[in-house]
């Protein structure tokens, strides 16, 4: 994270912690299987999950923002702090997220630190978690970029597919992603401790930094988005309200 920091102020962007954030747990996952002594057949299944979750994540975010000026989040700290920026952002933007991605991807290392774990039935239900989480993470993406690439929806609100039933339907599939690899985890020794790092995920993307972030930003910048947010469940779907 201190070396993506230097590359942010070479840059003077700091939107690219966004484009690592998947990458970063990728890394987390490879230098943990390089590490341990032996990689059993539920951590290479854990070690799959994360690196195609993340991969997807980070190449999305990458061809998104492509071309784009830096995130209005950040150049709104630019203007707060000043000349204080690049070291405030170290901190409360890099290293932060470099600490939260260590406990979330507790799981991810507890399956790699196990060399006699091996898949139970549980393990399939955490991997029938996660490929419903991919799911809806890759398909609302999707339907989310057709979108915006109709320029007669500059300004709408997506209200229809996935983003009918939730008005998240990225970050319900990231929950479910983490729940799905932490419960795999279980199956290894102390995999449970690794659901503090699904519990924290599931935390900061509907109590901090997911949903309150965004629908404040999309309340202001987007007219109707409270009549949408009156007949659509924010997080897990269902059918919306008439």
């Amino acid at each position: 994270m201190v070396l993506l920091w230097i590359l942010s102020l070479a840059k003077k962007n700091a939107s690219i912690v966004d484009i690592f954030w998947g990458l970063g747990f990728v890394i987390v996952g490879w230098a943990s299987a390089i590490n341990a002594d032996n990689v059993s057949g539920l951590g290479k299944v854990v070690l799959v999950m994360v690196t195609l979750w993340g991969v997807r994540l980070s190449l999305y975010l990458a061809i998104r923002n492509h071309g784009k000026p830096e995130d209005f989040r950040y150049v709104a700290m630019r203007k707060h702090y000043g000349a204080r920026f690049p070291v405030i952002s170290l901190f409360t933007v890099f290293l932060l997220q470099g600490a939260i991605m260590m406990v979330v991807s507790l799981p991810v290392q507890i399956a790699l630190s196990d060399a006699n774990a091996s898949l139970s039935i549980v393990s399939y239900v955490g991997i029938a978690l996660f490929v419903l989480g991919i799911f809806f993470e890759t398909v609302g993406d999707w339907q989310l970029a057709q979108f915006k690439r109709n320029p007669q929806n500059a300004g709408q609100v997506m209200q229809t597919g996935l983003w009918k039933y939730t008005r998240h339907p990225n970050y319900f599939g990231d929950t479910c992603v983490w729940w799905g690899i932490g419960i795999v985890a279980l199956s290894a020794s102390f995999g449970w401790i690794g659901l503090v790092g699904s519990l924290l995920m599931n935390f900061f993307l509907v109590r901090v930094s997911g949903v309150p972030m965004l629908e404040r930003s999309m309340s202001k910048r987007r007219p109707g988005y409270d009549e949408y947010k009156r007949r659509t469940s924010s997080f897990v779907p269902r059918p919306p309200k008439k």
